[in-house]
């Protein structure tokens, strides 16, 4: 009778499975192993002589028992210039029965590190939230000085005695009050577009200077204020001249300026500086510049960086950072250069080929607040914002009437006439959206604005006649009323 262990067949077939005998015999090797490593007695004949070695140590460990998971390998294939890399991982499968456990046979199961976006795919999204995670910590000391900010000019307007505040001193106040509010919107907002990161189909006309402020105020709290917190100062230097607008998509740059200020930062264990300069370098291109004075490279590592899965960060670094930023330089159709001296720093420059424009149209002149008095419905959970919201619309001279959940603005419109209605989209029960198609069902013409403060609310559908984000000046309201009712 055959060994049922010489029988087993994989579950997966496109997962490389082999069985071996405690000792170390190959006994089944699946089609996916034999078509790429080979049906030899040998089966580690294609891998590297110092991982066959590795490979034949973990068989016999596993045979003692021990479990041996997620080993990388590199194996030489004849169609292959670079060597293929293998994660294999060594089970040692035991019998059942009334003694101890005995160890019958070993299965090392495993894949290719390279087939054919979606391991690449799930590295940069780990690599991400690692990117992440590691700014999270400086994010609240960054939203903690905005609230210090409102609720200081808010405490010295308590304590003006009533009727005495002037109005420029007032105005003092509100000012500030007004943009601490505005950088802490900007701040999620890039937060919610770096962690959504959805991909950008179409390229289209970018500023690469304010995408550089943009990248430099969301990693601020990893190259402020982490560092600081150890003892030591990392500046981020702008010298952003102005350039004509490059081709691209924003979520895929951001990526790269992300990883290559990270990638500066840790090569500054001890401070120093990062510099972003941007220059039109006419028939060259645009041409963006970025230098830190770190520990630099050796010409060996230079040529390597860009490498999938080198690293000079040992088990912190994933080596898919600078990998990933190369593809996304040359899906740009630009390039992405290197130079490097011990002690001294390192200077990557990236070189885009301008966007064709053409020429702008003139700004069109701001339009009136809407002067017909409407009665409109405002929904929202949070009594906050749905209150603000109906003070700014009677500021207009509409008749704003509040309710404060699906379900009560459906009893609203069956007891009155309305001319416009603004929901809240994240609302317990019922939803901004599920509340407008209810609202569609009666009254099809009626207009509905969808009021949200996620990045990914959507757009406009035959349900929503328009999305507003979160937060919103009066000018915003106003546009939306003369949009929606003329």
């Amino acid at each position: 009778m055959p060994d049922p262990l010489q029988t087993l067949t994989p579950i997966e077939p496109e997962l490389f499975v082999a069985t071996f005998s405690p000792r170390g015999e190959a006994l089944f090797r699946n089609e996916a192993w034999v078509a790429t490593f080979r049906d030899e007695e040998n089966p580690w004949v294609r891998f590297l002589r110092e991982d066959r070695n590795l490979a034949e140590s973990f068989v016999r460990e596993a045979g003692r028992g021990s479990l041996v998971t997620n080993q990388i390998f590199f194996a030489h294939l004849p169609d292959r210039d670079e060597p293929l890399p293998v994660l294999l991982s060594f089970l040692p499968v035991h019998t059942r029965g009334e003694g101890a456990p005995e160890v019958r046979a070993v299965m090392v199961v495993g894949e290719a590190l390279v087939e054919p976006s979606t391991w690449t795919a799930g590295q940069t999204q780990k690599h991400r939230m690692e990117t992440l995670g590691r700014m999270t910590m400086g994010i609240a000391h960054d939203f903690n000085n905005l609230l210090s900010s409102i609720l200081g000019h808010i405490e010295l307007l308590k304590s003006a005695p009533p009727g005495e505040v002037p109005p420029g001193l007032l105005r003092d106040h509100l000012d500030p009050i007004e943009q601490a509010a505005l950088d802490g919107a900007a701040l999620v907002n890039k937060i919610q577009q770096y962690i959504r990161h959805e991909k950008e189909t179409v390229f289209e006309p970018l500023d690469l200077p304010t995408l550089i402020r943009d990248v430099s105020v969301l990693t601020r709290p990893y190259w402020y204020n982490d560092p600081r917190r150890r003892g030591i100062a990392i500046d981020l230097e702008l010298d952003l001249a102005p350039v004509p607008p490059i081709m691209g998509a924003a979520s895929e740059l951001r990526d790269v300026l992300v990883n290559l200020i990270l990638n500066a930062v840790h090569a500054m264990p001890h401070g120093g500086s990062i510099r972003f300069e941007t220059r039109d370098e006419g028939a060259r291109g645009v041409v963006l510049r970025i230098t830190d004075t770190g520990t630099g490279m050796t010409e060996s590592v230079r040529e390597r960086i860009f490498e999938p899965l080198f690293t000079t960060k040992g088990k912190g670094g994933t080596g898919m950072g600078l990998a990933v930023s190369y593809g996304i330089i040359q899906e740009h159709d630009a390039r992405i250069d290197v130079a490097s001296e011990p002690g001294i720093g390192t200077t990557f420059t990236l070189t885009f080929p301008p966007a064709e424009t053409a020429a702008s149209a003139p700004a069109p002149e701001a339009e009136p607040p809407s002067t017909h008095r409407a009665r409109i419905l405002v929904v929202d959970d949070e009594k906050g914002v749905r209150t603000v919201l109906c003070k700014m619309l009677a500021l207009r001279g509409h008749d704003a009437v509040e309710a404060a959940s699906g379900a009560e603005a459906l009893a609203r419109v069956d007891t009155g006439t309305f001319d416009l209605v603004f929901t809240d989209q994240g609302m317990p029960e019922m939803s901004g959206r599920q509340l407008a198609r209810a609202l569609r069902r009666r009254f099809p013409e009626l207009p509905i604005v969808l009021i949200t403060g996620d990045t990914d609310a959507g757009a406009p559908d035959e349900d929503v006649n328009l999305v507003l984000g979160k937060p919103f000046k009066l000018e915003h309201l106003d546009d939306a009323v003369r949009r929606l009712l003329g």
